[in-house]
């Protein structure tokens, strides 16, 4: 499936255009389904070689950046779905696993100079009937084979981010796994004006940023915070508002005393 996008390409290439496109190529590669819908999570992002090597040391700012917009896109579109008349059947987004964003430089001239050229999937496995989305900023068809995707995906293993830590739990949407891939994390319901890593479904006893964890990078260990009213429980025990208290490796937290998250922390 190919898509075009903006006729008039842009001077130079930017964070702000790639993750632009980025939120388009997911926006397009949406699969509905009879209770979810799924959004893409694997991207493999292709630029010319002289955009790739100027951007090359701030790529990881970047993909942090678009996961976040892609995170907030996706509570974006869960929040109007919750607001759909009653008796209407309510089908949550989500992906098949976490994101996943590859940079590529074009080595055989597919790619003009300010362009963007995007490829992504639901899985690492293929989806029966589903033939994953391609899109370009400039008004071209996409011009990178399917064949150099899959081998240039291969070649990096779809290396995650580094993980310190998984969180499962279940809420409205459904059970649900987070990985801990950064050194702070904010949690709670949050709000178009308001952002969290992550965002839970549940009812309004929990607060827009209920709770947040801090991770100590020199010693690996995690600290919580309590922010809200209603409270935050670890392992039966309730927190003092806004104190800092170290985080066993294996805890269950409780928010609100209406939704309870598994942590445990990983050591490689």
């Amino acid at each position: 499936m190919a898509q075009s996008g903006t006729k008039q390409p842009p001077s130079r290439i930017s964070g702000q255009i790639i993750i632009n496109e980025l939120v388009r190529n997911m926006e397009l590669g949406r699969l509905e389904l009879g209770y979810s819908i799924l959004v893409p999570c694997i991207f493999s992002i292709y630029l010319h070689p002289d955009d790739y090597a100027r951007l090359i040391s701030v790529q990881d700012i970047i993909r942090e950046d678009a996961k976040r917009a892609l995170n907030a896109r996706v509570a974006e579109w869960n929040a109007k779905n919750s607001l759909l008349r009653r008796n209407a059947p309510r089908k949550t987004c989500r992906t098949a696993r976490d994101w996943w964003i590859g940079f590529f430089a074009d080595t055989e001239n597919a790619v003009p100079p300010s362009d963007v050229e995007i490829h992504s999937e639901l899985n690492e496995v293929d989806q029966p009937g589903y033939r994953g989305v391609k899109t370009t900023l400039i008004d071209r068809a996409p011009s990178v084979t399917s064949l150099r995707v899959s081998r240039d995906r291969e070649s990096t293993r779809l290396q995650p981010d580094r993980i310190f830590a998984e969180i499962r739990y279940r809420d409205d949407s459904g059970p649900q796994t987070f990985l801990v891939t950064q050194n702070e994390v904010s949690v709670g319901r949050g709000a178009e004006d308001l952002w969290v890593d992550l965002a839970v479904y549940t009812t309004d006893e929990s607060w827009r940023e209920h709770m947040r964890l801090r991770r100590d990078a020199s010693k690996g260990s995690f600290k919580i915070t309590d922010l809200s009213r209603n409270g935050t429980w670890v392992n039966g025990r309730r927190l003092a508002r806004n104190v800092e208290v170290a985080l066993p490796e294996r805890a269950e937290i409780t928010l609100a005393q209406t939704l309870k998250l598994s942590f445990e922390a990983r050591h490689e």
